[in-house]
């Protein structure tokens, strides 16, 4: 009996430790797309695109409608989601450079994993060039480098299986590896919607997908113009951006073409979205599973002659987030957020679900200050910065808050500004840096970037 009670004894003092027994510790299950902008989602507002089972998502949980990448870039913002910092601290500003080992041991899946968790990866990891050694850092791993191959499994030559699908294959096959014995955290990285980067078709859907969207017309952003693109700095026009736009957006034709495919890609994603929630359903799991739907980084629909992304544009840094916490109120489910959030808040956030202590490292906060009833003093502004690739991505960064974006291209000299009410021009068609109108408000911000910078290494 004595040894049965100091056993007893024991659990409770690994429960607490570990922040709560097994068994209440709730799963998480952590959806990243690639380069899905914000907008690019039916309950976003988007009329046209189908995202029916990510809209039912929303539906049961909080929807963000102002959520943020620090840094966007794939390898960068990747690396801050992981750890949960900005660029300026774990210092990852390109595709080669991996995590040292005293930063993986700060990583969310790291922290999971050593309390309990069982963890899985799927897809594109993104960080390092040489990803191998992270395949003993999880319980199941299907990472992938780079930007994860081509979409067509080419072995398969029979049904030309889509990464997409096959990514839903393998987020099925490790839910059903898991036991009740411990939670888990499955973290399962689309390659899609982003470009075969310079293939003859750089945004090829799944064959199931080759109809979607053939009979409607996708409307063009009102800033992909001419004077939108003149508007830029002469370096931007030249840079890599206006490249990409050139060879997805420059006629009407390839405009639809490129639209409508970025769409059934993101569809073929809701489609296995769809998928792994029954799943979780038909194995009881619903109730106690945190879901997290966002992605790496935004994307530009020729807006100002540019594609894909990096510049500290609305288009660029703003992406999608969904959260479902299944235990919340009902009467809280299906709410809108307008809390200003970052991929930096991840780790922190899943963290505190799991009940483990959040890294003095990490410079984000958990998202369940915001999701959870009561008043809570949250962010209003936050620091930009991109100068990965310098020589073909031109330098930024600045401050964005409730009201203003202040972009500074750091590349130039002088330094180049941009200044937008954000509230009365949402889509930054008026510099107001040279209104003498706006002087004092330029300042401040010019000051407050330069404190940020400092404060976040």
């Amino acid at each position: 009996m004595r040894k049965i009670l100091l056993a007893v004894v024991m659990f409770g003092a690994l429960a607490i430790v570990m922040g709560a027994e097994p068994t209440q510790r709730p799963n998480i299950l952590f959806i990243l797309t690639d380069d899905q902008r914000w907008d690019a989602l039916g309950c976003m507002g988007n009329t046209i695109i189908q995202t029916p089972n990510i809209d039912k998502l929303a539906g049961r949980g909080v929807l963000f409608r102002n959520h943020f990448v620090t840094t966007s870039i794939c390898c960068v913002s990747r690396a801050s989601i992981l750890s949960g910092q900005y660029q300026r601290r774990h210092d990852i500003h390109d595709f080669a450079k991996p995590f040292t080992e005293a930063q993986w041991a700060k990583s969310y899946p790291k922290l999971l994993r050593s309390s309990g968790y069982q963890t899985g990866f799927i897809g594109k990891f993104g960080v390092g060039k040489d990803i191998a050694p992270m395949a003993k850092e999880f319980d199941y791993w299907k990472g992938l480098p780079g930007q994860a191959g081509a979409f067509f499994d080419k072995a398969d030559t029979k049904h030309e299986h889509h990464i997409t699908a096959r990514f839903g294959d393998q987020a099925l096959e490790f839910i059903q590896s898991t036991t009740s014995e411990k939670p888990f955290c499955l973290s399962i990285s689309f390659s899609a919607p982003h470009a075969r980067d310079g293939q003859p078709r750089e945004f090829p859907p799944d064959m199931r997908d080759e109809s979607l969207y053939a009979n409607v017309t996708i409307p063009v952003p009102k800033l992909a113009t001419d004077s939108a693109f003149k508007a830029l700095p002469d370096f931007a026009q030249t840079s890599e951006g206006h490249k990409r736009w050139a060879a997805r957006f420059a006629t009407p034709e390839m405009y639809q073409k490129t639209t409508k495919d970025y769409y059934r890609l993101i569809t073929g994603i809701d489609r296995e979205v769809g998928r792994i929630i029954a799943e979780l359903e038909a194995r009881k799991l619903t109730e106690n599973t945190i879901v997290i739907f966002t992605s790496d980084n935004g994307f530009f629909y020729g807006e100002r002659g540019l594609a894909d992304k990096w510049l500290m544009y609305e288009e660029s840094i703003r992406v999608p987030l969904i959260v479902v916490d299944p235990r919340s109120p009902v009467e809280d489910r299906g709410r809108k957020s307008d809390a200003m959030t970052l991929n930096v808040d991840f780790g922190p956030t899943m963290l505190d679900y799991a009940g483990v202590a959040i890294p003095a490292e990490m410079q984000g906060r958990s998202l369940r200050e915001v999701i959870q009833p009561g008043q809570h003093a949250w962010r209003n502004e936050f620091y930009y910065e991109h100068d990965t690739l310098p020589k073909i991505i031109p330098p930024t960064e600045g401050v964005r808050n409730a009201t203003w974006s202040y972009i500074r291209w750091t590349g130039s000299n002088p330094v180049i500004e941009e200044l937008y009410d954000i509230v009365k021009d949402p889509l930054e068609e008026k510099n107001l840096a040279k209104d003498s109108a706006h002087l004092k408000t330029l300042a401040e911000l010019r000051t407050r970037c330069a404190a940020m910078r400092d404060e976040l290494k």
